[in-house]
């Protein structure tokens, strides 16, 4: 095997690594998110995991962050808990670097 093409095999399988350290993280995320949500939210227990799945499925449901986002910002508002988009957007930023630390430390 010539070293372009071993070059470009590796590359192929660090970028499907990262792809799925990015999958994994992102719904650890939103699933945080969801617990956070659910906090503010006065929910706890199986009402709290419920509603934090549904956070994650709202990403695959209906794409993307803007999806999540939207989710949590009309479930806050629907209850009377304001929350900005940008403070759950913050909130989303500090959940996805300890979800990516968590996934590489193994948790």
């Amino acid at each position: 095997m010539s070293e372009f093409h071993k070059r470009e095999e590796a590359f192929e399988k660090q970028f499907a690594l990262d792809e799925e350290l990015k999958f994994k993280a992102t719904a650890r995320r939103n699933k945080m998110l969801g617990l956070w949500a659910a906090r503010l939210l006065g929910l706890s227990g199986a009402e709290a995991e419920n509603y934090a799945q549904s956070v994650v499925m709202a990403e695959f449901e209906q794409g993307g962050d803007n999806a999540v986002i939207g989710k949590v910002r009309k479930d806050l508002e629907d209850k009377g808990v304001g929350r900005s988009e940008h403070q759950i957007t913050r909130t989303m930023t500090d959940l996805m670097a300890r979800a990516i630390t968590d996934i590489k430390a193994g948790r």
